[in-house]
């Protein structure tokens, strides 16, 4: 069980507002977690990881990665010891998954029914 990487739903629309000047002209939020410290947000258009760095998180680096970088994905759902769900996303030109770990409160289908929906256009 990860400790920091931990996370829960958050209201797209709030997002669409708090995260306003990453976004493309018409680009719209559809999805949002929040991580203890990151943020990850599925839009219309690419997958965004904001990850606050530091001790005061005061420097952040914002990773976008458009769908159609992404070759596979795998989620791993919660079991009777292990409570979290973990999601791993490959890009390309990557040997290693972007992993994240979600909280048995957030529909781990649901985050692999996004992705499905824009990755496998």
């Amino acid at each position: 069980m990860a400790l920091f990487g931990n996370a829960h739903t958050i209201d797209p629309t709030s997002a669409q507002q708090d995260f306003a000047r990453l976004l493309g002209q018409n680009e719209q939020v559809h999805a949002a977690y929040q991580l203890i410290r990151d943020t990850i947000l599925f839009t219309d258009r690419r997958l965004i990881l904001v990850d606050k760095q530091g001790i005061t998180g005061k420097k952040v680096e914002y990773h976008s990665i458009p769908y159609r970088s992404i070759t596979h994905f795998a989620v791993e759902t919660a079991g009777t010891f292990d409570l979290d769900a973990e999601l791993k996303i490959w890009v390309s030109g990557a040997s290693l998954p972007i992993q994240k770990t979600f909280t048995k409160g957030v529909d781990i289908y649901e985050v692999q029914a996004i992705l499905t929906q824009y990755v496998a256009k």
